[in-house]
């Protein structure tokens, strides 16, 4: 943000509470992530971010700068006390690949690595930048933030710190609820020595869309869900998310030990951490979801990342945040000093409030479906199907047929994300998502001979032209400068 702002002529200062580099999760990107930060460094000459945006170029940029290979997005359900273990129907498992090969492929980032280098190339640029400043005041006038710590007075200010963060305490921000989303809770940590799922399960690696541990890997249970995302260094990000009466029977405040209580319910993942190390110390986060009461003032606006927060399950921060910094970016260029610009700030936050529920209502209906794996795999596919569709417009440059995270202003999606939790049975619910979806379906997803595995194919992207309001010829000269075909 303090980057494209500076590329726009504004004189921008970037304070930093801490320094860099640091530890920090939210760790993995999206394809819609990836192309929207594609967007802004292009949009806005950014060309020391440009690379990070596929693996591929990242790894030729950047061959010092750890990450991790993401394929796409693998679920496996266990049950408690039993050993993970495939069937042929596959109803116990979800893979969703996300490119066709590692060139393309999305990347999980190490944040001490890459918020560093973000800096560093802020920097480099000619934005102004302190660290070491803990902020607690600041002073609203008519025309200006006042910043008195430092002496800093600003025409706007934008609040990247994070739920909780700097504005909500110096402001005493109203907290909202998150209607229908269970309390949470978190407990994580970065490894060394995890083991490969594909070492403990026997599938056909021929089979595959893409090996299942390059990739967000999701070990769901009823109540919860780990995560385990491998990076090159040979750490390992993982942690739990669990709704509150599980978090507390296994003590999550206890840190290690309740991690090892929860590794001997799943002996699966257990056996995937038998020889791990715990890098450093077991966080825990007491409660994860948050909603600001209030996301913009007159001079002041909260990024989408400290307006609110969900849950990690899909990924969704990135490109929540990135959508939220495009426009901003676009609102300063187009409408600062104009008598439009308070419209549009309350646009803005609107649409980040709205965005933020829609997701909050989609990944509760997920928590509340957890111990009942096929219905998890069938909300699933309203991500799926809404993100993919996204991408593929942004992509055709159509992203008027996109405008929203998740299509939730669509109207077939909207009512479906509004009956999610009405009880109705998983069949239906399938039934119905699979007849909402069927507008923006663009990547194949629900076909029963797949059995929950979705490669990425060239084929169901060029039979979804019409959706898209696009011809053949247009998609492939897509595939074709998206390096679709590079390694085929």
């Amino acid at each position: 943000m303090a980057m494209i702002f500076h590329r726009q002529g504004r004189s921008v200062v970037l304070l930093e509470k801490g320094r860099h580099p640091r530890f920090a999760i939210g760790e993995s990107s999206t394809p819609l992530s990836n192309l929207l930060l594609e967007e802004l460094s292009l949009r806005y000459d950014l060309p020391g971010i440009l690379p990070l945006t596929k693996w591929g170029t990242w790894q030729k940029a950047y061959p010092n700068l750890d990450c991790g290979l993401k394929r796409g997005f693998t679920f496996y359900h266990h049950q408690f006390g039993q050993r993970a273990a495939t069937n042929p129907a596959r109803d116990d498992q979800l893979l969703v690949a996300a490119s066709p090969h590692d060139g393309v492929a999305d990347t999980h980032w190490y944040r001490a690595d890459v918020d560093d280098h973000f800096v560093r190339e802020a920097k480099k640029i000619g934005v102004e930048y302190l660290d070491e400043v803990d902020l607690s005041k600041a002073v609203e006038r008519d025309d200006r933030i006042e910043l008195p710590e430092i002496k800093i007075s600003a025409r706007f200010v934008v609040d990247a710190s994070g739920p909780r963060g700097f504005l909500h305490r110096a402001f005493g921000l109203p907290e909202l609820p998150l209607p229908d989303f269970p309390q949470t809770q978190g407990l994580y940590t970065h490894f060394r020595g995890v083991g490969r799922l594909e070492d403990l399960l026997d599938e056909n690696s021929a089979d595959l869309p893409y090996p299942v541990d390059d990739a967000a890997v999701h070990h769901v249970f009823d109540g919860g869900w780990i995560w385990v995302l491998r990076f090159r260094s040979g750490i390992t990000s993982a942690g739990v998310a669990a709704v509150d009466s599980l978090a507390t029977r296994l003590k999550f405040s206890g840190g290690a030990p309740a991690w090892d209580r929860l590794l001997e319910c799943l002996p699966t993942v257990r056996d995937q951490f038998a020889v791990a190390v715990a890098d450093r110390p077991f966080t825990y986060a007491p409660r994860l979801a948050f909603r600001s009461g209030v996301i913009a003032g007159k001079r002041w606006a909260l990024l989408p990342s400290a307006a609110g927060f969900v849950d990690p399950l899909l990924s969704t921060g990135f490109p929540l945040t990135l959508l939220g910094v495009t426009r901003l970016a676009g609102m300063m260029e187009d409408h600062w000093d104009s008598s439009q610009f308070g419209a549009e700030l309350a646009t803005y936050a609107r649409q980040t409030d709205d965005e933020l529920l829609a997701t909050a209502r989609l990944i509760g209906s997920l928590y509340a479906s957890m111990g009942d794996f096929p219905r998890f795999i069938s909300l699933s596919l309203l991500y799926f199907a809404t993100a993919s569709f996204a991408e593929a417009a942004r992509r055709l440059e159509k992203p008027h047929l996109a405008s929203s995270f998740l299509l939730h202003d669509h109207p077939a999606i909207r009512a479906q994300l509004a009956d999610l939790r009405n009880g109705h049975d998983t069949d239906k619910l399938r039934e119905d998502i699979l007849r909402a979806i069927e507008p923006f379906n663009v990547a194949g997803l629900g076909q029963r001979e797949r059995r929950n595995w979705y490669p990425v194919d060239a084929e169901d992207l060029l039979r979804g032209a019409p959706k898209l309001g696009a011809d053949p010829g247009e998609v492939t000269r897509l595939l074709e400068r998206c390096g679709f075909r590079a390694l085929s």
